[in-house]
């Protein structure tokens, strides 16, 4: 570790996977906040810090497990002359997940059911925080080794990367709470959420397949979408402001 104190190649070796860390666990942050809005308020801020140290812990773990970590992308088997690996079967499972629980959530969303206490789908559809950690390590798994191979294809600097790795979770933690509450106070928003983790899903599987989509084509999609509807938001509001005026000079 000393060493990363005094190399200058070393810090922007840090800098640079300390930020595609970060822009990786967007995904999981927005998956975070779409689960723990289920859980009565008082469950949530102990699913995040559950659903954040978990992703932490199985970083570190698999870093550490580095050769393992490279075993996972030899080929397991072959399937009609196409080579597959275990770490492609995750990928397909977790964008299958993705799939799965994205579109539940959209049809709960449009249908209007299972909303109980607090602003919490929990009450009648019965999501307890059991099941919302069971949900969120399976993400976590997916999305810890879609970012530790990432982490190792880009340093061999052991330290370096449990440094990003732990520096990016915790800004997850911190933006975790705010992103959540924002996309709970604003469904619009919720819908775009749930139309990103759709479309990660859709990477995934793709990635799985061989077939891989760069994430900044959807990073963009999502902002776009994101700065559109922010744009909305803030002319509703004036909106009402002004009628909110009107009716008081009136």
């Amino acid at each position: 570790m000393l060493h990363l104190l005094t190399d200058p190649q070393a810090w922007a070796n840090l800098l640079t996977l300390t930020a595609l860390e970060i822009v990786l666990g967007i995904d999981n942050v927005i998956f975070l906040s779409i689960v723990t809005g289920r859980l009565p308020v008082h469950q949530q801020p102990l699913a995040r810090y559950i659903g954040l140290g978990l992703a932490a812990a199985m970083r570190v773990l698999l870093l550490l497990s580095i050769s393992w970590i490279m075993g996972l992308t030899a080929v397991a088997f072959t399937v009609l002359g196409e080579a597959i690996s275990w770490r492609d079967l995750v990928l397909l499972a977790g964008g299958l997940f993705l799939l799965v629980k994205g579109t539940l959530e959209i049809h709960h969303m449009t249908e209007g059911e299972g909303e109980g206490e607090g602003g919490s789908s929990a009450g009648k559809r019965g999501m307890g925080l059991a099941a919302a950690i069971a949900q969120i390590v399976l993400l976590d798994i997916v999305f810890s080794l879609d970012s530790v191979i990432t982490a190792v294809g880009m340093s061999q600097d052991l330290p370096v990367m449990i440094t990003a790795v732990l520096i990016a979770v915790g800004v997850m933690l911190l933006a975790a709470k705010p992103i959540g509450t924002f996309i709970r106070e604003h469904p619009t928003l919720k819908m775009l959420a749930l139309s990103f983790l759709l479309l990660v899903g859709v990477a995934l599987i793709a990635d799985g397949l061989h077939f891989h989509v760069p994430r900044g084509y959807l990073y963009f999609a999502i902002a776009f979408s994101a700065g559109v509807e922010c744009l909305n938001l803030i002319a509703a509001r004036g909106r009402r402001r002004r009628a909110a005026a009107a009716r008081g000079e009136g």
